[in-house]
């Protein structure tokens, strides 16, 4: 890869935890971020101190997955999971997002870890529309970690 050159964002793949999802529209991708704790004290001569520091743990966050009406039943029962039976201690997984190069090498992943499916958007009906049937789900995670390789 030439110097300036930047990956594709249409070659990716999710793996939840090994759960087989046919077709994906779009994934979004994590954002990270850590809080940031905010220390007042006074010195020995009465000056007052402020120090920033990160907190102990990153936050955890969001993506959103929109993916056609396929035939993943296994997919659509681990979002009822959470979304019907509040069951989200089993339905905790790791997820993954791999995204490729040109040559379909890949080049980063996102680890997600303990997500589970809050929320889902079905799709929009339209009787005069010819756009494909989609929804969107979101999916939370405690924690993400980002491989390149």
């Amino acid at each position: 890869m030439a110097t300036g050159d930047v990956f594709t964002s249409y070659s990716f793949t999710a793996d939840f935890g090994g759960l087989q999802v046919e077709t994906l529209q779009s994934v979004s991708t994590p954002t990270m971020q850590i809080d940031v704790v905010e220390v007042r004290q006074v010195s020995a001569t009465g000056e007052p101190i402020l120090r920033k520091q990160p907190a102990v743990r990153p936050q955890g966050g969001e993506i959103t997955v929109t993916r056609g009406m396929d035939k993943s039943k296994a997919f659509t029962d681990w979002i009822n999971m959470t979304l019907e039976k509040k069951d989200i201690a089993n339905a905790r997984k790791h997820v993954t997002i791999v995204q490729y190069d040109a040559d379909k090498k890949p080049v980063l992943r996102y680890h997600l870890n303990n997500a589970w499916a809050s929320q889902l958007k079905g799709a929009d009906l339209d009787a005069s529309s010819t756009n494909p049937a989609t929804e969107q789900v979101t999916i939370t995670y405690e924690e993400c970690t980002v491989e390149r390789v």
